[in-house]
């Protein structure tokens, strides 16, 4: 249009980094991060990061170099979040319960040039460099995050330390922000195999986008307090890290996440809002009475990374916690759905809101739309509740693609979508539910199994603690349904009860047909390891013989 021009007066990069620049002025003098002791005001924050983006230029780290982080929730986390954008640099967040021979893959496919590790995680990360050396590749420089709640570590040889980076560094130094806010800022790894790792490219753009939106979808005011305990290394913490600091928060660290623990802090810190995966819910409707204590005020709390059973999220509800259920993948930036509350619902039960609750929802704000499409076709289905297909995105805060595999990228992207893997239906109402994993979905009979309706009804049992369903090979069947069960502390079950108990509530060829109780294998998110299950469950080998169809 005549008379309008696009220049630095009305147009610059998005980027998370103008949150902090902000926050320093609003907020100077409010508590930026808590760790038992140790505490930072915003204005102090800045300065650390600004100081660490100094000596990291000073280092030779240059814009589009990757700088890894191995760390839990501790305030380092929240400084590098910063620090290393601010030096033009990629961050890239390590599982912390990834092994030294995965850590030294994933250094080598990012190009990292400076590791950041926790002292607890001190050993994996001198066993990834030590791998790299005898294969000749490119040893990054390590720098040991010393715990200051805790005892100093050392090595046999002096190895730099994160304060002596932060104390190098100049509180002038010109912070550099990107030429174009779609230029990378953080890579994020969502596979743990060693032959071809995925690594998810975020941008200065998507990070800005999805952090506004995850504050708006978890209803955060001015200067909330938020707990961590889910991950930071994950998904840059639902991109909560950027979130919280663009209205002024305090982050309340946590190394270790136990119900004492979430229960003293909130307690101490007044703590407002706080999320995480199913497990955390687990943890805290089971923790002991002991362990509890009463909710200073409403906490807030945002679930996702697994469905949450709706059974957990009535006793979340029960104990003070307004839930709310978000759902995305690493390639969305976490949280890329929210399940949206309706005034009209407040009618409903009790049990019944909690089922609605466990939807995962609507797009939020920073993503276009979603939907659910046939994958052969990819026609959208209708929303009737009952048309399962995949689960798609599309829109601002999607992935850039996947780090140095073109391939992957275009096929994830086929089609101007995104192709989540995950199989869900979309409801009258537009809300979206997840039915399964494509790859977890069990087919008995012809008849598809959902893993998580089945889990939902086995929460619901008094003696149960957590469950899992696989499908277990069977000559007749194809698939039958076998849960993994891990019982809570005292209660006793038997396998036929719980089978029992099931087909009281769900038909009889979605109920599980064998049961093994034992503790269940988790990622580091919260996340039933169920390829590992699968194994297990298909070494049982099949329970009928072929020919016969006893149920």
């Amino acid at each position: 249009m005549e008379g309008t021009i696009k220049s630095p007066a009305n147009y610059v990069p998005l980027t998370p980094i103008s949150f902090l620049d902000r926050s320093a002025v609003v907020y100077g003098n409010r508590t930026s991060v808590v760790y038992g002791s140790v505490s930072y005001t915003w204005r102090q924050t800045r300065d650390r990061c600004v100081r660490i983006a100094s000596a990291l230029s000073d280092l030779g780290i240059s814009t589009g170099d990757m700088v890894s982080v191995l760390a839990p929730n501790v305030p380092a986390m929240v400084e590098l979040h910063f620090g290393v954008p601010m030096a033009g640099a990629l961050l890239c967040t390590l599982n912390i319960r990834h092994d030294s021979a995965l850590v030294a893959v994933l250094l080598k496919h990012s190009g990292t040039k400076v590791l950041f590790a926790d002292q607890q995680f001190l050993q994996i990360a001198q066993g990834a460099c030590e791998i790299l050396s005898k294969k000749g590749d490119k040893v990054p420089l390590l720098v040991l995050i010393q715990d200051p709640l805790a005892q100093s570590v050392s090595g046999k040889k002096k190895i730099m330390e994160y304060e002596d980076v932060v104390a190098m560094g100049k509180s002038d130094f010109q912070v550099k922000r990107p030429n174009d806010e779609c230029d990378a800022i953080s890579v994020n790894y969502t596979s743990g195999t060693t032959s071809s790792p995925k690594g998810v490219v975020y941008s200065h753009r998507g990070a800005y986008l999805n952090a506004l939106a995850a504050v708006l979808l978890n209803e955060m005011h001015s200067s909330p307090t938020y707990l961590w305990t889910n991950p930071m290394f994950h998904c840059n913490g639902w991109c909560l890290l950027w979130g919280v600091t663009a209205i002024g928060g305090t982050n309340v660290c946590l190394r270790n996440v136990t119900a004492k623990g979430i229960f003293d802090n909130i307690s101490q810190h007044k703590v407002t809002h706080m999320g995480g995966a199913p497990t955390i819910l687990n943890m805290i409707v089971n923790a002991r009475e002991s362990e509890k204590k009463p909710l200073p005020g409403k906490v807030s709390f945002m679930t996702g990374a697994a469905p949450p059973p709706p059974h957990v999220i009535y006793k979340m509800e029960e104990l003070g916690f307004l839930m709310h259920h978000s759902y995305g993948l690493t390639e969305t930036y976490g949280p890329g759905t929210v399940c949206t509350w309706k005034p009209e619902w407040e009618s409903l039960p009790k049990e019944q809101q909690a089922k609605m609750k466990a939807r995962q929802g609507v797009n939020h704000l920073g993503i276009e739309e979603i939907d659910v499409k046939d994958p052969v076709t990819m026609q959208s289905l209708p929303a009737d509740g009952v048309a399962m297909g995949e689960v798609v995105f599309r829109g601002n805060t999607v992935m850039n693609g996947y780090l140095k595999n073109p391939e992957a990228t275009k096929e994830a992207f086929k089609g101007g979508w995104f192709w989540s893997g995950d199989l869900g239906v979309k409801h009258p109402d537009g809300y979206i539910e997840l039915k399964d994993r494509s790859k977890d979905i069990i087919i008995s009979g012809g008849e598809n199994i959902s893993s998580i309706e089945v889990e939902s009804v086995l929460f619901t049992h008094p003696c149960v603690l957590e469950a899992a369903v696989v499908g277990r090979p069977d000559e007749y069947w194809g698939e039958t349904a076998c849960a993994f069960v891990k019982l809570k502390d005292g209660a006793k079950a038997s396998a036929k009860e719980i089978i029992s108990y099931c087909r009281e509530r769900i038909p009889h060829y979605m109920a599980p047909r064998s049961i093994v109780f034992e503790d269940l294998p988790k990622t580091s998110t919260g996340k039933v390891q169920k390829f590992v299950l699968r194994t297990k469950a298909k070494a049982m080998g099949s329970l009928s013989k072929k020919g016969t169809s006893k149920l």
